[in-house]
């Protein structure tokens, strides 16, 4: 068995735990392969990598891995859609950074999750991507998809901007607000749930749409079916505004018209046998948090 790691720099503080990570898969005779540039970074901390080999973007991965594990929290787990891209490669998120709503396995249960995941005692989550086209055909390049969400937003220091927006070629809204996001259900528990989005399950079918400081007191988040096709069109006093896909962000021209639809393949996520999404949102978001329970 091969399984690849993927990660970015962090404290010393989190280094036992990835040399606990490495040494644990050595122990199953699982073959390592890790991520160039977090190599070279843990290499240098004086972790022990056991002769892994490394690879250096996603066609290194195809075809020779079981897996890859995510180290670090939720922003580091969406970076490996990059690397996974349509492979269907399992991911699991091992947290070793705040929250980890989505890197669910907290630093206590390393040896357990490996155990779990070399017996194959998993399942696998698929999570829905949604992703972009513009009249920008270079915008986000061949990783034009997000797990979260997609955000428009006006500049730092600009004046709000007016998103007109279509769903299959009707007539939604105008939105006057410093800006938009489109969320996944996935992504529904990240920036959209702060900017009083719903909750919604990761199975559900749906996208939506929340608005970021509305100035319009009608103006509340609306839940579509994921296989509406969003088009967006940007007015603005400023020429240009902001388009994000989860945390990669690109500064785009007012005339550029962006589509945003379902992507025709998912992410799978693993998830162990002790965990469901109810129990995530308890323990993470503290969901439903009562003394009276």
């Amino acid at each position: 068995m091969k399984i690849a790691l993927y990660g970015r720099q962090f404290s010393n503080n989190s280094l036992p735990f990835v040399q606990e990570i490495i040494d644990n898969l050595v122990r199953h005779g699982v073959e390592i392969l890790i991520f160039e540039d977090f190599k070279r970074f843990i290499e240098s901390k004086k972790i022990n990598t056991a002769n892994a080999e490394s690879f250096s973007d996603h066609s290194d991965l195809t075809g020779h891995v079981k897996c890859m594990l995510s180290l670090g929290g939720d922003g580091t787990l969406l970076d490996t859609l990059s690397m996974v891209r349509d492979s269907g490669l399992p991911v699991l998120g091992i947290n070793l950074g705040r929250l980890g709503f989505l890197a669910s396995i907290n630093k206590t249960e390393i040896r357990n999750a490996i155990d779990a995941l070399v017996k194959e005692e998993y399942t696998l989550d698929k999570r829905v991507l949604i992703s972009l086209d513009s009249s920008d055909a270079d915008l986000f390049g061949e990783v034009n998809y997000a797990l979260n969400e997609i955000t428009i937003h006006k500049q730092d220091a600009s004046p709000m901007i007016i998103i007109h927006t279509y769903i299959n070629g009707e007539f939604l809204n105008s939105y006057w607000a410093d800006g938009l996001i489109i969320a996944t259900p996935t992504g529904s528990t990240a920036y959209s749930l702060s900017c009083g989005g719903p909750i919604v399950f990761p199975q559900s079918g749906n996208f939506v749409i929340t608005p970021i400081c509305p100035h319009n007191l009608s103006v509340r988040p609306i839940v579509i079916s994921d296989s509406s096709v969003l088009t967006f069109k940007i007015e603005a006093r400023a020429t240009q505004f902001l388009v994000s896909m989860d945390s990669r962000t690109e500064k785009v021209n007012t005339n550029v018209v962006l589509t945003a639809k379902k992507e025709s393949f998912s992410i799978n996520l693993i998830r162990l046998y002790n965990e469901s999404y109810l129990t995530t949102l308890r323990n993470k978001l503290m969901w439903g948090l009562d003394s009276r329970n």
